[in-house]
């Protein structure tokens, strides 16, 4: 579930706000699929409140905005993640124990040299 965008909101995203630069329009529709770099979600109260600055215009969906409800396919994700977490038989990434070495992003750097 995610949460309303607008700063100090706790409230559950049910609309999703993007912006028409080249119409100058703000729509509110309901809330998308995924979450979007350049769109905000928003809150009922904040989906219904929202202005656009002189000269836009804003493009409201008519309905009502619910919150999205889990889907078959999210909590089938979840099963397979948690399924293939516990097995005893997954490949397990070897960390080098000694010296330097690289795994993604992340470092190894030996450990303090006893005198």
């Amino acid at each position: 579930m995610r949460r309303c965008s607008r700063t100090g909101c706790t409230e559950l995203a049910v609309a999703t706000l993007t912006y028409v630069y080249a119409d100058s329009t703000a729509v509110v529709g309901p809330l998308a699929t995924q979450a979007e770099p350049h769109s905000y979600d928003l809150c009922t109260k904040h989906a219904h409140r929202l202005t656009a600055p002189r000269g836009w215009e804003v493009v409201r969906f008519e309905g009502e905005f619910a919150p999205p409800q889990p889907s078959n396919d999210d909590l089938t994700a979840l099963a397979e993640a948690v399924r293939e977490a516990g097995r005893v038989d997954r490949p397990v990434d070897a960390v080098p124990t000694t010296g330097t070495g690289r795994r993604g992003h992340l470092r190894v750097l030996p450990g303090p040299v006893d005198d």
